[in-house]
């Protein structure tokens, strides 16, 4: 199907009406249905289920049968081989999914492409680590043998943001899967469909009944529910740090433990002796990225005084080449906004940084050609003149605007990088490897590109410092969070006096 044709107002939506619960494809019980938003077009182009409070109740019965049944006890190797099986049907399905994710967030088709297809390697990771959850012995006396092992930590419930939902649903459903953790997935009610797909995939997979429990719903009422049931253990959560304040107070009843990615603010970092052609590549490209719809881009770009100018000048005319057009156009190099509500939430922005004082050196309008005037389509924009206590270099945007900020010498540099509630990422530039380890490990963020930026892989961890989350994805690190470590203590002996003789 061509693009123009699936672009189309006349085009038949995409149609997905039950929920993924206990191995079985169910309508919503006290949820119903809702059109899924395309940001290129502003109209509708699919139909899904908005799953309830019983509809998680069930699915929560149905994960907790799966944990005191098969899943719990099954051998790691064999969940191992049930992710690989799930892992492969993934691969497979890439150019599919690519489509459906480009249509429901936004993404640009060339990009989702390759990000997604690097994703089936990240659960074949994850499925390496099925058999990982290793104890160890503890040297105590002759008289004591000590030992931990570890178990899964019981039922999971995953939410998961909007603007790469196939991406992070992939590390938190790998790891809490591979501990032994049945999973409950809530995505966003803006991007529902991929989720929907990976039920597909998983019940072809042969996961056993309950495993894996795909339920859309609205954070108010299915996600809420989700974070205050008493037989969930763990909430795995991406998005905005208030929400995670509202799930932390949601959780209090049940002690409910949470892992967290919150989203950042990252310093990018040019030195004046950087090499500039590249710093300059991947700062432009990790400011408009995914039309800066990433908590890990680099939307605070400090640069040292004497490259400043040219430096902003050299912003200035990569935001004019940059294709700004519809997803699914392999032209394209950045697309709209995932919808209207951050369309609306960056363009204010633009107003907030012009009134403090920033200079806008291009950008900031919502684009209205023919072609794209009714999508969600923002310019690349680039603000000189930034101080770090504006308001657009200290809270998150999330949309494709760069606030160009100079500094003088290394410690001015780390102090503007650390000045932020957040420590997600950073990056920096620089030829001086003396200087390079040096800053790099002053930088308050929980992972730190040098000469390059968003270099990410499934062995390395990804986290957050501060307000920027708590545990680790990726890595073994990734599974500790679904797992419960139990101490196990023997007498040699047997022997236990009697304090009453």
């Amino acid at each position: 199907m061509d693009i123009a044709t699936q672009y189309s107002s006349n085009a038949a939506l995409h149609r997905y009406e039950h929920l993924y619960i206990g191995g079985e494809w169910v309508k919503p019980i006290d949820g119903g249905l809702a059109e899924s938003i395309d940001p290129a077009t502003g109209r509708p182009w699919a139909v899904v289920p908005m799953g309830g409070v019983e509809d998680i109740n069930r699915a929560v019965a149905a994960a907790r049968q799966a944990f005191q049944g098969p899943w719990r006890r099954m051998p790691g190797h064999e969940r191992a081989a049930l992710l690989r099986r799930f892992a492969d049907l993934f691969r497979d399905a890439v150019p599919e999914l690519s489509v459906l994710e480009a249509r429901d967030c936004g993404g640009v088709i060339r990009d989702l492409r390759v990000s997604i297809a690097a994703q089936a390697q990240y659960y074949q990771w994850f499925a390496s680590l099925a058999d990982k959850a290793q104890g160890r012995t503890i040297p105590i006396d002759d008289s004591m043998h000590v030992f931990t092992t570890m178990e899964p930590i019981g039922v999971v419930g995953a939410i998961t943001p909007w603007n790469v939902p196939l991406f992070t649903t992939c590390v938190k459903i790998g790891p809490a899967l591979a501990a032994g953790c049945p999973v409950i997935l809530k995505p966003s009610e803006h991007t529902s469909v991929t989720a929907l797909e990976l039920a597909r995939l998983a019940h072809e997979a042969g996961f056993p009944p309950g495993v894996f429990n795909v339920v859309p719903g609205y954070g108010h009422s299915a996600g809420a529910h989700l974070v205050q049931h008493p037989d969930v253990s763990r909430i795995t959560f991406t998005g905005e740090g208030g929400t995670a304040k509202k799930m932390l107070h949601g959780g209090i009843e049940t002690l409910k433990r949470f892992s967290f990615e919150l989203g950042g603010k990252a310093p990018h970092i040019l030195f004046a002796d950087a090499d500039l052609e590249q710093a300059v590549n991947a700062a432009t490209a990790m400011a408009w990225r995914n039309c800066g719809q990433s908590c890990a881009l680099g939307s605070r770009v400090l640069v040292e005084r004497p490259i400043y100018d040219r430096v902003v000048d050299m912003f200035r005319e990569r935001a004019k080449t940059v294709r700004v057009g519809m997803p699914l156009d392999e032209a394209s190099r950045m697309g709209p906004q995932a919808n209207e509500a951050q369309l609306k939430k960056t363009l204010s922005y633009v107003e907030i940084g012009k009134n403090d004082g920033a200079e806008l050196v291009t950008g900031g309008r919502r684009i209205e050609t023919a072609e794209l005037a009714n999508g969600y389509f923002v310019e690349p924009t680039v603000f000189a003149g930034v101080n770090n206590q504006m308001r657009i270099a200290r809270e998150e945007i999330f949309g494709p605007v760069a606030s160009m900020i100079p500094f003088d010498g290394e410690e001015e540099a780390i102090a503007i990088a650390n000045d932020t509630p957040f420590g997600l990422t950073a990056g920096l530039w620089t030829r001086d490897v003396g200087r390079a380890l040096r800053v790099s490990q002053r930088i308050e963020a929980g992972m730190v590109w040098v000469n390059t930026y968003n270099a990410t892989r499934w062995s390395a961890p990804y986290g957050g410092f501060k307000a920027s989350g708590w545990d680790r994805e990726m890595g073994i690190d990734a599974l500790a969070p679904f797992l419960e470590n139990r101490t196990t203590m023997i007498s040699t002996t047997g022997q236990f006096p009697n304090l009453y003789a």
